[in-house]
């Protein structure tokens, strides 16, 4: 049988498992629940300050304590900081360590801090230049849990009943901030140890997310595919043990003993699906290339309308070929160039979640030298926004220009996800638009879309008959997220076709 030292996240203790913890012991197990110092265990000396290196000490406790007595494969389960001490501890016991389970968890790096992985980006803007200023000391302080209304900022609340939530209040401790500050220090041994990520759909990507992800090229998720990294998915927000302890005890289980599904590697499954051709046969047209930007243009001296296909993310800055030679996009811009309306693609820098402005600012670049060009009806624009990028339709919504005649969005992300820690952002399309007006908005909805990104379009469609925006929705009932390389059926195409054909209509009218 499996021993599990479960290890929780910020603000939160060992109580947080009770329920996970009774059911994996009524299953056989044997379950240790770390206390972490300042978080459910007191500091031996009332002046010690408490660092990353403190917890992981606590959890190199626990594991020597359990590798006495047992002798057992050992499981060590990090649910969001806690991920930082798990690694931390295992790197020193590799050979202890039977498994590492990464429960709703980033990807900590070596000499990187907790703080990285803090949600909330203006505290991680605030606390960054504190630690700038604390170079590798030790630093002393505490940072106050959330408020009940507050725990949103640091993760889906998404499955907590009201009970819960009020726990989860009443019992949080401060976290002391060198936990957070202190860069974590890792010598290479823990890589050998298997590892199981469980993804909380409620919060952030799912399965199929992450590989997509991967597929585009990400340097720093290239491992996930490795053939000793295994993922489950679970339908919640960011406390799953809290949310639903009965199914996480099940998933921990099936995880101690291998199972999961795993990523492919392009490599290994041909093409990836961003690279696998258009779902229409479209004839290849030439394009001029000036900047960040292709124009796609139609037969005759014009000026013509023109639509703006703005790509997802976010995509690694080392992608390649970067989005604007993606079929996807060449397919659009090369399908509307063949009736009349030039097609243009650009790349814009959404490397990363905190890079909207400066994609926006890419995006309006672009646009304000697109309606410059003479062959260009500068009166007669439309801008279709793909996956990530559906946040940059944010500021198109809230303040339209006259010349912007229509707005497309395929399978769009339309409000800032939870793990993004944008909760104030500028870029929430779904508060933005009461201010849309009447300007046409055609959403393109793929009806086998990830649980996180479908969240946000009924969220946004329930917004829109509140304030009676003009949205029009065109169904791909089995379409995927990237249904245009993916599902190549009639049906996909035909809600191309239809989309396409909204998108004209406006912009000739």
């Amino acid at each position: 049988m499996t021993v599990f030292i479960l290890v929780a996240g910020a603000f939160t203790g060992p109580y947080v498992w009770r329920d996970t913890a009774a059911r994996l012991a009524a299953k056989g197990a044997e379950v240790h629940t770390v206390a972490l110092t300042g978080l459910g265990k007191r500091p031996g000396d009332p002046g010690e300050v408490v660092d990353l290196e403190t917890h992981v000490a606590d959890v190199l406790a626990v594991i020597d304590s359990a590798t006495a007595e047992s002798g057992r494969e050992i499981v060590l389960v990090g649910h969001d900081y806690g991920i930082h001490p798990v690694l931390g501890a295992a790197d020193r016991r590799a050979r202890s360590i039977a498994r590492i389970v990464y429960l709703d968890a980033g990807m900590p790096r070596d000499g990187v801090p907790a703080l990285a992985a803090v949600p909330d980006q203006r505290l991680r803007e605030e606390l960054s230049e504190r630690a700038a200023g604390s170079g590798e000391g030790r630093v002393a302080g505490e940072l106050a849990p959330p408020s009940r209304e507050d725990w949103s900022r640091w993760g889906s609340t998404a499955g907590l009943s009201e009970a819960a939530l009020d726990g989860l209040t009443a019992l949080a401790a401060p976290q002391p901030l060198g936990t957070l500050l202190q860069p974590l220090r890792l010598t290479g041994s823990v890589a050998a140890v298997p590892v199981t990520g469980v993804l909380c759909t409620g919060n952030g990507p799912g399965i199929e997310m992450l590989q997509i992800m991967v597929d585009v090229g990400d340097p720093a998720l290239r491992a996930l595919a490795d053939t000793q990294v295994a993922f489950f998915e679970l339908p919640t927000g960011h406390w799953p043990m809290l949310s639903c302890p009965a199914a996480l005890s099940d998933v921990l289980i099936e995880a101690a003993s291998g199972g999961g599904r795993r990523l492919t590697s392009g490599d290994a499954a041909g093409p990836p699906a961003h690279l696998r051709p258009f779902l229409l046969d479209v004839p290849e047209r030439p394009r001029e290339r000036t900047g960040n930007t292709d124009l796609y243009l139609p037969d005759g001296p014009g000026p013509h309308p023109a639509v703006v296909f703005v790509h997802g993310g976010p995509v690694p800055a080392e992608a390649r070929p970067t989005p604007r030679d993606w079929p996807t996009l060449k397919g659009y811009a090369c399908h509307v160039a063949g009736q009349g309306v030039v097609g243009v693609t650009l790349d814009h820098r959404l490397h990363a979640v905190t890079d909207y402005e400066t994609a926006a600012a890419d995006l309006a670049d672009a646009v304000d030298r697109v309606r410059a060009d003479s062959r260009v009806d500068a009166g007669r624009v439309a801008l279709w926004f793909f996956s990530g990028g559906g946040p940059l339709t944010a500021d198109w919504l809230a303040a339209h220009p006259v010349w912007l005649r229509c707005m497309a969005a395929n399978y769009p992300i339309l409000s800032p996800l939870p793990s993004w820690g944008m909760v104030d952002s500028r870029f929430h399309p779904v508060r933005a638009l009461a201010h849309a007006g009447e300007l046409p908005v055609v959403l393109v909805r793929a009806g086998r879309e990830t649980a996180e990104i479908a969240a946000t379009v009924e969220e946004f469609l329930t917004e829109a008959g509140r304030c009676g925006a003009n949205v029009e929705v065109i169904d791909v009932p089995g379409g995927r997220h990237g249904f245009e390389t993916l599902d190549p059926t009639d049906e996909a195409r035909e809600a191309v076709h239809r989309a396409v054909r909204a998108v004209l209509a406006c912009l000739t009218a």
